[in-house]
């Protein structure tokens, strides 16, 4: 219940592969496992079970049940026979040269290694210090620790050190921002220019964007420390993650939420998720259908066991199914107004409403919203989205969601004037004057945080004189 949808294909996939007796019905796609529906009927033993789909029966006269594979004699049907003959001509790539893999951080810096006229000891230390750079290119150990961990001379490590540290991308092998946006201003020979005046010597005031303090210690004008500031913000803090190796994740959601023809229809999502059934030639093993001489009592319990395995795993994934559905059609009774109109009017609501709803426990309603995502009308949410803490309202209204609340505040900010930002406190005084909302400064200050959004101080444009 607690699996997140590529979890599940995952453990789906890993169980057929591991039980003989569960297997993925490619032939009948459409049908929603009717043979299994009927094995996992309440109260049905495995032995009394019904006859599942009709599968090739497998061969046992082979130890494997499986001929073994003539890689030679292999070929893929986009490939030219004639032209491919790996046997005759070993001097052609293998099939496995071909496979390739993404790029990461320490490939790249390692193959520019090797185009260095460097020796073996040097080598050595270049790959201990790319071996010791974290996801974002920053160098986790000192000088000394490199000199320890590589014997090698102080004057060694300091010339492998710059020698990565001018490789690309630029700002590599840092030990902290400064150095290595100092490290992409040289490359780009700005090293003398205002900006890189400014990281040198006034990196914390640009962190506060305390402008009128900059001016004042530097001698230099607004208009020169604010362009100064533009090309700044075109350097890479994060200059490993150029070369991340980590795979996007991609939302794909559990269940779609239409409006057709006024009424809201729940469609669950099943593409890509296997579909299920039970072998036929264990189910005749185990019912004396299929007559294997020889056949001894603990490998039919072993079938037994496995065939208890997949219609346990059966039963759980309809299961899940089915409870997601019925929250989701909870949900949608709760939340009616935020499917209809959007975020503005969604509902204080938590996990017991649903839970006694559709009679289940909390737990249950837990786990079935963790790590699944539902598309509306309104966009793509997680099922959490929809369960907010109750914000009181003055003069008798009724209380507001506090997903609601942080809607407004964000219209508010996006409302404000730039040289004059909103602090906490006003934002309290407008949703009280406007909305008869009543919310304490220090929750509205962990809304905006959570939504990402800087205190006023930060986002207060600078007033050019």
């Amino acid at each position: 219940m607690q699996l997140s949808r590529l979890e599940l294909s995952d453990t789906v996939q890993e169980e057929i592969e591991q039980n003989p007796v569960l297997e993925e019905d490619t032939n009948n796609p459409d049908s929603l496992h009717e043979s299994l529906q009927e094995l996992t009927a309440e109260g049905q033993e495995p032995e009394a079970a019904a006859p599942g789909n009709t599968t090739d029966e497998v061969n046992l006269e082979s130890p494997s049940g499986l001929k073994e594979i003539n890689w030679e004699d292999y070929a893929n049907e986009y490939e030219d026979k004639s032209a491919f003959k790996p046997q005759n001509d070993p001097d052609l790539p293998s099939r496995f040269d071909i496979l390739t893999k993404k790029t990461n951080l320490s490939d790249h810096l390692q193959w520019q290694l090797k185009f260095t006229n460097i020796n073996d000891q040097e080598e050595e230390v270049g790959n201990f210090i790319i071996g010791n750079l974290d996801q974002d290119g920053f160098l986790g150990v000192s000088d000394e620790e490199i000199v320890a961990a590589t014997k090698s001379p102080v004057l060694m490590v300091q010339k492998i050190l710059a020698l990565i540290q001018d490789m690309d991308p630029p700002g590599i092998a840092a030990r902290s921002l400064q150095e290595s946006l100092l490290l992409q201003l040289a490359h780009l020979n700005l090293s003398t220019s205002t900006a890189g005046e400014l990281v040198r010597n006034h990196l914390p005031a640009l962190t506060n964007r305390d402008y009128a303090a900059i001016v004042k210690d530097s001698g230099h004008p607004l208009k020169e420390v604010l362009a100064a500031l533009e090309v700044i913000k075109g350097l890479n803090p994060h200059p490993g993650r150029t070369y991340s190796d980590e795979e996007p994740r991609y939302i794909i959601p559990d269940v779609y939420v239409y409006k057709m023809d006024g009424e809201y229809v729940i469609v669950l999502n099943d593409d890509g998720m296997p579909r299920l059934k039970i072998s036929k030639f264990y189910q005749d093993i185990l019912k004396g259908h299929k007559d294997i001489p020889g056949l001894a009592k603990d490998t039919k319990n072993y079938i037994q066991g496995k065939l208890k395995s997949a219609m346990w795993l059966i039963k759980s994934i309809q299961q899940r199914q089915r409870t997601i559905y019925n929250v989701v059609e909870s949900l949608l009774k709760f939340q009616h107004d935020f499917f209809e109109k959007g975020p503005d009017y969604m509902r204080p609501l938590i996990l017991k409403d649903v839970a006694d709803d559709i009679n289940m426990h909390e737990s249950t309603i837990s786990r079935v919203t963790t790590n699944k995502y539902v598309h509306t009308p309104q966009g793509l949410f997680e099922l959490k989205y929809f369960f907010n803490s109750a914000i009181a309202r003055t003069g008798g209204e009724e209380a507001l969601a506090s997903e609601s609340i942080k809607v407004k505040m964000k219209r508010l900010i996006q409302a404000e004037d730039p040289y004059k930002p909103l602090s906490d406190m006003a934002i309290v005084k407008l949703l009280a004057q406007e909305n008869n909302i009543r919310i304490a400064r220090r929750t509205v200050a962990k809304y905006r945080e959570n939504m990402g959004i800087l205190p006023s101080k930060y986002r207060r444009a600078p007033k050019l004189k």
